[in-house]
């Protein structure tokens, strides 16, 4: 059974950078597709993008794009998410999420539905 595990949140200023990382445990997080998705209190989780599982394809949603980086290193079982220029908008918790995606290995998946694993989130907070 894969397990995921979010780090890397915090506080931070408007402008500045944050690394989150999803490691995986009981599975090669290699075989699986990854999206990260946040959610504020109150409100729908949104996806942030998602990951191929050999990183050959990258989605992002238009309010990180150019801002948002994901990358994986199947050799460590973790993915990344590098945020630069955060802004107070960027706070939420931030939750990654994976799924088989069989035959379909170059494509990731946008929407929460098709992912079965989930981690329990970490918290971001942009604020000065």
């Amino acid at each position: 059974q894969l397990q995921l595990v979010e780090s890397g949140g915090g506080l931070v200023h408007p402008g500045g950078s944050l690394r989150l990382s999803c490691t995986a445990s009981g599975s090669a997080l290699a075989s699986y597709a990854v999206g990260w998705f946040r959610q504020v209190p109150g409100k729908e989780r949104e996806e942030v993008g998602c990951i191929s599982s050999g990183a050959e394809t990258t989605h992002y949603v238009d309010s990180v794009k150019g801002r948002f980086i994901m990358s994986r290193d199947n050799a460590k079982n973790t993915v990344y998410l590098q945020m630069h220029s955060l802004r107070p908008e960027d706070t939420a918790h931030y939750y990654c999420a994976a799924d088989d995606p069989g035959p379909l290995k170059l494509v990731c998946f946008s929407g929460a539905d098709f992912y079965d694993f989930w981690g329990q989130g970490t918290q971001v907070t942009v604020s000065s």
